[in-house]
C-alpha cells in the first residue's frame, strides 16, 4: 500500500510541478517567514530540506548558510524546483531524488532538517519522524510545516474527507496533538508550535491538484451539502450565486531540537 501510495504522489506532483513553484500558499507566507527568521541559520551551516517540492525552503535558506540538500521523491519537482533555485543565483544547493522516509544519508550530519507543507502525503510519518532524527546532528533542529486536522473527531473527518477527494495523493493531515506526540516519542525536544489560519481560495485549490471540472463540481456540492456546524466551524465563504469561494483550514509550525545526550 505504502508504495501505491508513493507512486500516486509521484504521479500527481510529475503533472502539476510547475504549478508549485507558482503558488502563493506555497512560495510566499507567514509561515515560510517564520521558518527563516527562527532558523537561526549560519554560514557554517548544512541543511536537509526534506519534500522539497517548489524548492521554496531551500531558496530562501542558500543564501544564509553553507550548503543545502534538497530533498523530493519526484524527479520532475527536483527539475523545477533546480531550475527556481538557480535561476535566484543560488549554486550551494545539491538536489537528491529520495524517499522522506528512508533518507539516503549517514547519521547526525545535517544542523537543520526542514519540511513544509508536505508530511500529509506520507504514508508512514513515524518512519519520516525517526529518520529526521537520525540524520540530524546532537543538537540539530527540525523546522516542520503542515496543514493539520482540527482535534474534533467531524471536523478532522471533514478535512481529510475533502482533500482525499480533491487529490488522491493524500495520505492524512494529523492533528496537533498527534504531531507533539510523535515527535517526543521519536526523541525529539518541542520547542515551538504556532498555528497559521490558512484560507483555501476553492477554485485554485483545485486547479493545483488538476481536479477534472466534473469532480470539481461533486466536491463543492458535497462540501456545500455539510452540517452547519462543519461549515461554520471551517468558516465557508460563498457568492451570491451559491458557489463555494473558500474555506479556512489551519497549518503549524514546529520548531524541536534532537537531544545533545541520548
Amino acid at each position: 500500500m505504502s508504495d501505491v501510495i508513493k507512486s500516486q504522489v509521484q504521479k500527481q506532483f510529475a503533472k502539476n510541478a510547475g504549478k508549485y513553484v507558482t503558488s502563493s500558499g506555497h512560495a510566499k507566507g507567514e509561515d515560510l517567514t517564520l521558518l527563516v527568521a527562527s532558523s537561526q541559520a549560519t554560514p557554517d551551516m548544512n541543511v536537509l530540506d526534506i519534500a522539497t517540492g517548489g524548492g521554496h525552503v531551500a531558496n530562501a535558506l542558500a543564501p544564509l548558510v553553507q550548503r543545502v540538500t534538497a530533498l523530493d521523491l519526484t524527479e520532475e519537482m527536483l527539475q523545477v524546483a533546480e531550475a527556481f533555485i538557480h535561476g535566484n543565483g543560488h549554486r550551494n544547493v545539491d538536489f537528491v531524488a529520495g524517499d522522506a522516509e528512508k533518507l539516503p544519508f549517514d547519521d547526525d550530519i545535517y544542523d537543520l532538517v526542514t519540511c513544509r507543507i508536505a508530511a500529509h502525503h506520507f504514508p508512514d510519518v513515524s518512519s519520516f519522524v525517526h529518520e529526521a532524527l537520525r540524520v540530524m546532528k546532537p543538537g540539530g533542529r527540525l523546522l516542520f510545516i503542515d496543514n493539520v486536522a482540527p482535534e474534533r473527531d467531524e471536523n478532522d473527518q471533514f478535512y481529510n474527507e475533502v482533500e482525499k477527494c480533491r487529490d488522491a495523493s493524500h495520505v492524512r493531515a494529523w492533528r496537533k496533538t498527534e504531531w507533539i506526540h510523535m515527535l517526543e516519542y521519536a526523541g525529539f525536544r518541542m520547542e515551538t508550535m504556532v498555528s497559521f489560519q490558512k484560507r483555501f481560495k476553492f477554485e485554485e485549490w483545485c486547479n493545483r491538484a488538476a481536479l477534472p471540472e466534473r469532480e470539481r463540481r461533486e466536491l463543492e456540492a458535497s462540501m456545500l451539502s455539510a452540517p452547519s456546524i462543519i461549515r461554520k466551524f471551517f468558516n465557508f465563504e460563498v457568492t451570491t450565486n451559491g458557489k463555494l469561494d473558500s474555506f479556512q483550514g489551519e497549518s503549524v509550525y514546529i520548531q524541536a531540537t534532537k537531544p545533545t545526550h541520548v
